[in-house]
């Protein structure tokens, strides 16, 4: 499994806990039973529980870079690949801000609405600017 699928993995698991309102440990387990997760089981586990622990301080990062808009009126998906890109930036520093930004716009391109790549990117090139992350 490659990074990008590891954080695609983690972010259908973070979907599968907000919207399916499965228990964040079950819906780890469940995602990493999976046969091709390779060696990146720590990434995936790191990201997920990241993210829901620094949910807060991701989204008081985010908000106030959303223009016309509030976190309740995004796509949930939106919402959760902010989450965690920003999780990543401030926690990971192995990961160059770029690349984080860049796997989250390509996240938004598969996973959600046409426009959502453009307004990642844009959201997270202004949390990258402003050094809060």
């Amino acid at each position: 499994m490659t990074r990008r699928q590891a954080r695609e993995l983690a972010l259908q698991t973070l979907f599968s806990i907000e919207l399916g309102k499965h228990e964040p440990p079950s819906a780890l387990d469940d995602a990493l039973a999976r046969p091709d997760i390779g060696g990146e089981d720590a990434f995936v586990r790191e990201l997920v529980l990241g993210t829901l622990d620094h949910a807060e301080y991701s989204d008081q990062t985010v908000a106030p870079l959303l223009q016309n808009w509030t976190l309740e009126r995004i796509p949930t998906v939106d919402r959760l690949i902010l989450r965690m890109a920003v999780y990543e930036m401030r926690h990971c520093s192995e990961t160059p801000r770029a690349v984080v930004i860049n796997e989250a716009v390509e996240l938004a391109k598969k996973f959600s609405t046409e426009d959502s790549g453009r307004f990642v990117n844009g959201v997270l090139s202004n949390v990258g600017e402003s050094g809060a992350a």
